[in-house]
This record gives structure tokens, sequence and C-alpha cells, in this order.
């Protein structure tokens, strides 16, 4: 073997190596900044999140903020996807109830308490807090991963018998979010008085999607 292969072989086994620890870096690099905006909203609110507050934050020149995410949008949309995994472990985390109606009242009650743990992300996700940020379709699919127990809920009651077949999956899930959106959203906009007053039309609104959808309600 040549002096020129000896020397061709040893560059490949080290650049493979660089090219690898320098992404690990700049993906890593990439956690902390996301971390860094997401104490920023959770301690300030969506307004707070400006790529100039995230680089002060950070410590670290904007320049290095625009070349890891281009612009404040994709900023948010690494925020959104961390909130669809914080939605999703408050869904994972529900009791189970071996009446779906019941189980059905636990997840909403689980939806509730997301908007209020984590009431920045409930309104960068769906109250508009970014008025530029539009969630594309891998933030979409965050959010239908997030909601899966209620899927699979639904699913099963279906084959139960237990939902009407008028409706099929993804209107009830429709039903289902726009109804108890449209409470949290009134009381964030201060419509609804204090949160004990929101909360009882918010178990109101739920208890009535629930008792129209099951048959055999007895919750």
């Amino acid at each position: 073997m040549s002096g020129q292969d000896i020397s061709s072989n040893v560059n490949s086994r080290v650049l493979k190596p660089y090219q690898e620890a320098r992404l690990q870096n700049t993906e890593n690099l990439r956690k902390l900044v996301v971390e860094a905006a997401a104490t920023l909203l959770q301690e300030e609110g969506p307004e707070a999140v400006t790529v100039r507050k995230v680089s002060e934050r950070m410590g670290c020149s904007t320049k290095i903020i625009y070349s890891l995410f281009v612009n404040k949008e994709g900023l948010a949309q690494q925020l959104y996807l961390d909130g669809c995994k914080l939605l999703a472990n408050e869904f994972e985390g529900t009791p189970q109830d071996a009446d779906p109606a019941q189980h059905f009242l636990n997840l909403g009650e689980a939806y509730w308490q997301f908007g209020q743990r984590y009431s920045s992300y409930y309104k960068l996700m769906f109250g508009g807090a970014f008025a530029d940020f539009k969630p594309d379709e891998g933030s979409l699919n965050g959010t239908v991963t997030a909601m899966r127990q209620l899927l699979t809920l639904i699913n099963n009651a279906q084959k139960q018998g237990r939902i009407p077949d008028q409706y099929d999956t993804e209107s009830v899930i429709r039903i289902f979010w726009a109804s108890l959106h449209g409470v949290i959203h009134l009381y964030m906009g201060g419509h609804l008085g204090d949160v004990q007053s929101a909360h009882a039309v918010y178990k109101q609104t739920l208890s009535l999607i629930a008792s129209s959808l099951f048959s055999d309600h007895n919750a």
C-alpha cells in the first residue's frame, strides 16, 4: 500500500468522527437554545420569546440563533413540538377507566390541566400568541400524536357501540377540541370570571359532550 493510500485512509477515519461530533454539537446547541426559549416562555410568556432575548439568555449572538433556526418562527416550531410532548404526557398520565365515558371525562380534565399548568405553551400552540407562526405538517402530526390516548379511546368506544354511527373519529375529536378550547380561550381572555368559575363551565361543557356522544352514559 502506497503512502498516499495510507494517508487517504487515515483522513477518512478522522473525517467521519469529526463530522459526527460537529453534528452532535450543533444538535446539543439547538437543544440548549430551545431550553432557554422554553424557560422564557414559561417565566415571561410568549411575548418574551424573541431571538434577541433568547440570545441574551444564552449569552451568545443573535447570529448563532438565526444560523440554527433561520428565524423566530423556526424556534416557535420547536417550542410547539415540545408542547405536544407535554400534552402527550398529560394524557398518558391520566387515570384510565373501564367505562369509556368516564375515561373521556378524565382526558378532558387532563386537557384543562395542561392549559393551566402550561398556559404559555397553550397560548403558543392554540391561542395564536405568535401571530406569524403557523404549524406545519410536522407540528400538526405532533398534535395528533399528543392526542393518541383520546384517539384510541374513541376508536374502542366506537367498536363497542358506545358512540352512535353518525359520529366518525375525526368528528368526535373536533367536537371535543373545539368545544373545550373555546371555554379555555374565553377564560384566558377574561370572559368567564375566576379560575373556579371557568373550570365549572368547562366541566359542564365536557359533561354535555360526553352525555351526547356516549350511549348509556351515567357519569
